[in-house]
């Protein structure tokens, strides 16, 4: 991505950051027909109604708009509204006036992303505006299986390293054929070469999660941050051999040939979370405190993406408050009002928000949108 060279309307200067939503436009999204919420320069935008008003969709709708495949990781035709053409649109303007989209016709086999109104890459969408969530599901994040946490903290270092998500893939793949090819009884040579490609995503893998443990870790008063895994012990304690290392494990444990789960690495890494405060793990405190620990993650996640980019990311919290007391939440909204970041929130009541800084209110009841001035 250039750096952007228009003034930024957040601080007034020339700066090179990826720019905030600053008007939001869903056509047949999910219950909604057609809606749009100008957040204008606001930091918080607070979207409030009762359940199955379509406020998860706003945010889903953002998540989208970012080039992934949405929070909720649903099928195309299922986003389009129900009694719709079968397809749909979000529409973005950021505060350097740049306008982004991604549409879904019918029956089309892709999304399609336009930038400024010329067609692009969905991928190019990413470096203009960086998105992470927090949704009820990441609620038990900590006590869920090991799948979900490798996934989600896959998430959040893919935003510092782009080729991450794509080497986490390419494993997976290469693991498969591996597996594949030894119980069709490949010939050496091949697997040779499967296992050098392997070792090599492997170790790239588990050092990016490495190192964004560590970063993060930075900025969590808190709590901490590990991984745990055997190429991610091999690339700590061997270094520049642990390529190596993994290649010749691959190797020796050719006779496994049941599935590509049967041998170790990368796709058995764990993550672990401990709450500084309580000096205990995460998984162990009770579902407020890991509801803060989760939200102090993610807010140590844009403080470190501001350090590190000079970006601002647009966090997402689908009911932001539940689990919280009251306590809690009065940290977690002053911690958004110094978040380097633009935050869009869920949330049945209004009044849990009245102390959120700089917050602008939207109605949303049967998927009808309205700015509360």
């Amino acid at each position: 991505m250039m750096p952007v060279t228009k003034i930024c309307m957040w601080c007034g200067f020339y700066c090179n950051i990826a720019f905030m939503i600053t008007r939001l436009t869903l056509t047949d999204f999910r219950n909604h027909e057609f809606g749009r919420i100008d957040a204008g320069a606001h930091r918080n935008i607070i979207i409030t109604g009762p359940n199955g008003a379509g406020k998860t969709a706003v945010l889903e709708a953002i998540s989208i708009l970012a080039g992934d495949r949405g929070m909720r990781g649903a099928a195309m035709p299922d986003i389009a509204r129900f009694g719709g053409p079968g397809g749909f649109s979000v529409h973005g303007v950021l505060a350097d006036d740049t306008e982004i989209a991604v549409t879904y016709a019918a029956g089309d086999a892709n999304r399609r992303a336009r930038v400024d109104g010329d067609a692009a890459a969905l991928s190019s969408l990413g470096g203009r505006v960086r998105v992470v969530w927090v949704t009820p599901r990441e609620d038990r994040l900590f006590v869920d299986g090991a799948s979900d946490r490798r996934a989600f903290f896959d998430r959040l270092a893919a935003a510092f390293d782009g080729a991450h998500g794509g080497r986490v893939a390419r494993f997976s793949k290469l693991m498969s054929e591996r597996a594949a090819a030894i119980k069709s009884g490949a010939d050496d040579r091949w697997l040779d070469a499967l296992d050098l490609q392997i070792a090599a995503a492997a170790v790239a893998v588990a050092a990016a999660r490495i190192q964004y443990a560590g970063e993060v870790n930075y900025f969590l008063a808190g709590a901490a941050v590990s991984v745990a895994g055997m190429v991610e012990n091999m690339v700590l304690t061997r270094g520049p051999s642990a390529e190596d290392e993994y290649r010749e494990y691959l190797h020796e444990n050719r006779s496994l040939v049941a599935d590509k789960m049967v041998v170790d690495g990368p796709h058995k890494s764990d993550f672990g979370v401990f709450n500084k405060r309580l000096n205990l793990p995460a998984h162990i405190t009770s579902t407020g405190q890991q509801k803060s620990t989760l939200l102090d993650l993610i807010l140590a996640h844009a403080r470190l993406m501001h350090t590190k980019t000079s970006r601002r990311p647009v966090i997402l919290l689908d009911e932001a408050a539940a689990h919280l007391d009251a306590a809690a939440r009065g940290a977690l909204f002053a911690a958004l009002g110094a978040a380097d970041a633009q935050v869009w929130a869920t949330g049945l009541d209004a009044r849990v928000f009245a102390d959120v800084p700089d917050a602008l209110f939207v109605s949303c009841n049967d998927g009808v949108i309205n700015n509360i001035v």
